[in-house]
């Protein structure tokens, strides 16, 4: 089993219904750390950036839109197998899929408005980290 880093975003509809702590505490209760965290509000272009890889796909602009409606908590999680141990406490993307005590299926509106983006591979997580984080503002 190996210790690594993952990205992690409560995004807007959890930060609006004020779901920022309750969160946590799923990812905290799983043994996953919060090593950086910031609360900031994406502009489109950081959107848009960030979300390139799903630029052809029909959902792209609606994604875009939502993610700058309100703010959002960027965090970089660790524990052991953190990629895998956080999509698994984030549940599949549509909530009515979701496993129950998963955070989709708890807190999720919708499947646009599901309350938090995950990294899916460690590749990703270390791409996802060095968008929004500097080094020194992670702290082990």
């Amino acid at each position: 089993m190996a210790n690594e880093r993952t990205f992690s975003i409560i995004k807007p509809d959890a930060t609006r219904r004020n779901l920022t702590g309750k969160i946590n505490a799923v990812f905290e209760g799983a043994g996953l750390r919060i090593v950086a965290q910031k609360r900031i509000w994406m502009s489109r272009e950081m959107a848009k950036t960030f979300y390139a890889v799903h630029a052809e796909r029909p959902f792209y602009n609606d994604l875009v839109d939502f993610m700058c409606s309100g703010p959002v908590v960027v965090q970089v999680l660790e524990g052991e197998n953190a990629v895998a141990k956080n999509r698994e406490l984030m549940g599949a993307t549509n909530p009515a899929n979701a496993a129950e005590g998963t955070i989709r299926k708890l807190f999720a509106e919708s499947i646009e408005a599901n309350s938090v983006h995950g990294s899916d591979s460690p590749e990703n997580a270390a791409i996802e980290i060095a968008y929004f984080f500097a080094g020194c503002e992670i702290v082990g």
